[in-house]
Order: C-alpha cells, then structure tokens, then sequence
C-alpha cells in the first residue's frame, strides 16, 4: 500500500465528519434540550456552549447557557475535550437569552450530559436575583463578535 493514498484517506474522513457537524448547523429550530452541549465556529476555530436549563416566561422561551473558554482547531478535538468535561474552563457561568438572541446563535449539538448541580445552582441564583435576560447572542454576550 502507499502511504499517501492512507494520508489522503485519512485526510477526507476528518473534513467528513467536520462537515457532518457543519451540516448540522441550524437556524435554531433543532430541538435542544437542558445538558446539551453545543458547538459554535468562528474564524479562529470552534467553542462550546452548554444548555444548562430552557423555560417558559410569558409564553417566551428563555435560553440558559454557560460557555467554555477552550477554542478549538476542529471538530474532533472539541468532542474529546467534552469527554473530560472537568478538564474545561468556564468563560461565563450564566447566559439568559431570549428565544431572538438564541436564534442569532448559530451552532449544532455535539453532545449530551447530565445538568449538574452545580450547573443547576447557577441558573437557581441567576432567578433568585431577578433574572434579567438579554436580547445579544451568545457571541456577542462572550466579546467573539
């Protein structure tokens, strides 16, 4: 066999499954759930967000998410991170969104776990203090845009 013929191979399978999760991008009608975790991309590579809690005010969704400061060169790398979650930093603890700004979010689900209690704590003190919630995307809320 030739090595580059293995290279090659191996070469399309990564930009594949890059571009199944690509495919995956949505105007945020996908169904997401609380404990998914959802991946974003900018110019400089991939970041992940968490769906700690969704709920319903006033007959308007409101979006809970926390998000990662890790950025990552692909895919894959982010999937692996997400396999020791502990491993990550949080950048924000607590992002309320209304249904609006989470439509200007584009990103894909990439995973799915558990809401922790330490997750579900942060959304319990975010409604204690009144709650405000924000019409920026995500992005914007993080300085990525």
């Amino acid at each position: 066999m030739c090595p580059g013929i293995l290279e090659s191979e191996w070469t399309i399978f990564n930009r594949l499954s890059a571009a199944a999760v690509a495919a995956n991008f949505t105007d945020m009608s996908e169904q997401f759930a609380a404990g998914d975790d959802l991946i974003f991309q900018l110019e400089s590579g991939y970041g992940l967000l968490r769906v700690i809690a969704i709920e319903q005010r006033d007959a308007k969704t409101i979006w809970h998410l926390s998000a990662y400061e890790e950025l990552f060169g692909d895919v894959e790398s982010a999937e692996r991170a997400l396999a020791a979650p502990d491993s990550l930093h949080i950048r924000k603890k607590h992002m309320a969104l209304t249904e609006r700004a989470f439509e200007r979010t584009p990103a894909a689900r990439i995973g799915h776990r558990p809401v922790t209690d330490k997750e579900r704590e942060m959304y319990e003190d975010w409604s204690r203090r009144g709650g405000e919630v924000s019409d920026r995307s995500a992005l914007l809320m993080l300085g990525l845009r």
